[in-house]
């Protein structure tokens, strides 16, 4: 997408998101989003050269920080104060430096393919904080971090491998020997058609049943045609795929809304996929969910009218 003079010193390979995109991927209506920019000076989106605001990844991150503050109760003309204030922002950086450091010395680890390592250090992390702040604080930047490597380091598409199956392992574990008593809706989870990276998937399975969701994990690369029939066999209430790939053009053109067709329940899509592709799986019928597990969580309880939840 182009950009005007003004932003050149965005990077090129940046990718932008048009405020419909952001609007439905964190909740905030695009009436909102602007008197935040205007008004509050909040966000700053790119403008492109015909005047439209478009976002990052980066602005979506800002956002979700935002709305997290606004439910704890902090006015939104102290937001900026909040998030800016230099006594809150040394203490970010506090809190910010063991996180970077755990990453840093998980990294070292993965370069070197050490799984004994690894398994050291990630103990450690879980003997100090709980499982879902180090989701939030270690995992899920890493995995970004480690996909950033695999487009420009060598050797870094195996380094990917072993971590994924390495953490796919431990969340495997966990989801296996999870409590069985939960009474929530029924979700059938699994991965787009030709998607292998499971780990994402695993992560939202966890956090959904800490939210009293029963779920039926299916896994890797799922194809649509499979999905109606194990829906209706285990009386699931939704189905919700994970993918981080750039899908075939087919996908949202012409299975995407078969499925939805087929199943008769509400078809939910997260990870990047869910981004990059939102519109065309807005036109399908489907509830895009970006990559924010406790927003995702929120807007499937939103769209299931659950108890508790804005209809």
């Amino acid at each position: 997408m182009k950009k005007n003079a003004s932003v050149n010193t965005v990077s090129a390979d940046t990718e932008f998101y048009p405020i419909r995109t952001v609007s439905t991927l964190t909740g905030v209506n695009a009436i909102t989003l602007r008197a935040w920019e205007r008004r509050y000076g909040l966000i700053k989106p790119v403008r492109t050269d015909s005047g439209h605001r478009v976002y990052t990844r980066v602005d979506i991150d800002n956002i979700h920080r935002i709305v997290a503050l606004l439910d704890k109760g902090v006015a939104i003309s102290q937001v900026r104060h909040t998030l800016g204030d230099p006594e809150r922002g040394a203490a970010h950086a506090a809190e910010a430096g063991p996180w970077a450091g755990f990453r840093a010395r998980m990294v070292m680890a993965i370069t070197q393919f050490d799984e004994n390592r690894l398994e050291d250090i990630y103990n450690e992390i879980l003997a100090l904080y709980p499982t879902d702040l180090v989701t939030r604080r270690v995992l899920v930047p890493l995995l970004v971090e480690l996909g950033r490597r695999w487009q420009s380091t060598d050797g870094s598409v195996a380094e990917e491998h072993f971590f994924s199956v390495y953490l796919r392992n431990k969340l495997g574990a966990r989801f296996h020997h999870r409590h069985r008593n939960n009474s929530g809706p029924k979700l059938l989870a699994s991965c787009l058609p030709g998607e292998q990276h499971e780990v994402g998937l695993l992560l939202f399975a966890l956090a959904a049943h800490e939210q009293g969701y029963r779920l039926v994990l299916l896994g890797a690369d799922m194809p649509f045609a499979e999905l109606p029939i194990a829906a209706k066999r285990s009386q699931s209430t939704a189905i919700v795929l994970s993918g981080s790939l750039e899908p075939e053009p087919s996908l949202c053109g012409a299975q995407l809304p078969a499925l939805i067709a087929a199943a008769g329940i509400p078809v939910f899509i997260g990870g990047l996929t869910a981004v990059r592709r939102h519109d065309e799986i807005v036109a399908a019928g489907a509830v895009p969910l970006g990559y924010e597990i406790v927003h995702a969580l929120q807007r499937i309880a939103a769209c299931l009218k659950l108890p508790g939840t804005a209809h």
